[in-house]
């Protein structure tokens, strides 16, 4: 293959003793833990609502066991495990904030219709439309439809919010933009590019590397006489882009072997390759476009820089917006 392919193979070494070991006692679980730390169930009180280990644990429980794959000692897991549920309390306290920010203007409202559609479709996607298994589910829970129509509705009112504060920053200036790519060049900083096309021939059974470079010089003969390469790679290639009219994309020299980057990166933009004779075939390569190494230009990557820049700054007003409502807002922890 022209590519570079690389394989990792992972061994597992088991070893036994003589005697059985006496089993190592059991660590608490996530919730256990939880519930040590708030022994009366309560995590904290953000306006008038009360947050359990109940609602902590409804949050985090879906990423517990990803931070178990990941993490790797019973140290580095219970770290993790403290600090989510230091931030799902976090978020949970915000939540009631935002809720409260939101019903201050009581001129803002959430109509009926988006909490029935918001329903409807959680209906339909969780409970597959049965409205009896929906009712099951909030017996279980020990909720209300009432109550199951205001978390609703909450939801929608949070996920509203946090939408406004994106939306309040959505300008950076020019001068913002180029402070930001002098400040940090060397992030925009690429290798040898060469977007490549090719057309390999292969042997039938019996051909000679004769046979293949006369049929590669035909089709570089009609390349030169102005004909598009990607419509003699449809013709001719046996590579799996074919299709495609021999598409290999963006590819660095590190993509290479050694054979292919010594002609592919000598080729300028719209430049074909003599014919290369390899035990696999014969391969014509054309440098659809070429990117040199060094520091982008700005115009290249002001789109990317501005698009970092507006995540900083959404960043930035939503702690502030946050450490506000937190400030004017009536929070206890426990």
């Amino acid at each position: 293959m022209i590519f570079r392919r690389l394989a990792t193979f992972c061994c597992v070494a088991a070893t036994s003793g003589l005697a059985m070991a006496q089993p190592a006692p059991k660590a608490p679980s996530a919730a256990e833990n939880l519930n040590l730390r708030f022994a009366n169930g309560i995590v904290a009180v953000a306006e008038e609502k009360i947050i359990t280990v109940a609602d902590v644990m409804r949050e985090v429980a879906p990423l517990l066991p990803g931070i178990q794959r990941e993490a790797k000692n019973e140290k580095e897991y219970n770290e993790r495990v403290e600090q989510l549920y230091d931030d799902a309390i976090q978020d949970l306290i915000d939540r009631v904030l935002i809720i409260k920010e939101f019903r201050k203007d009581e001129k803002r409202h959430i109509p009926i219709s988006y909490i029935d559609n918001a329903m409807a479709d959680e209906i339909a996607e969780r409970f597959e439309g049965d409205r009896s298994k929906f009712l099951a589910y909030l017996k279980s829970q020990g909720k209300t439809i009432r109550e199951y129509r205001r978390d609703k509705e909450e939801e929608i009112i949070y996920h509203y919010m946090q939408g406004q504060q994106r939306k309040s920053q959505s300008i950076v200036s020019p001068v913002r933009i180029e402070t930001y790519y002098n400040e940090n060049k060397d992030r925009f900083y690429q290798e040898d590019k060469v977007h490549l096309r090719l057309i390999q021939l292969t042997r039938n059974e019996g051909e000679t590397d004769v046979v293949l470079l006369e049929q590669a010089k035909q089709i570089l003969s009609r390349f030169k006489s102005g004909e598009k390469f990607v419509d003699l790679a449809k013709e001719y290639s046996k590579d799996a882009r074919r299709s495609r009219g021999g598409d290999w994309g963006w590819l660095q020299r590190s993509d290479f072997r050694k054979e292919f980057s010594d002609v592919a990166f000598n080729l300028k933009k719209g430049e074909a390759s003599e014919p290369l004779v390899l035990p696999e075939g014969c391969f014509i390569l054309f440098a659809e476009d070429r990117k040199y190494a060094g520091i982008q230009p700005i115009d290249e990557v002001r789109d990317q820089i501005e698009r970092i820049l507006l995540s900083q700054m959404s960043r930035t007003n939503q702690e502030r917006w946050l450490e506000r409502l937190r400030r004017n807002g009536y929070v206890k922890h426990y």
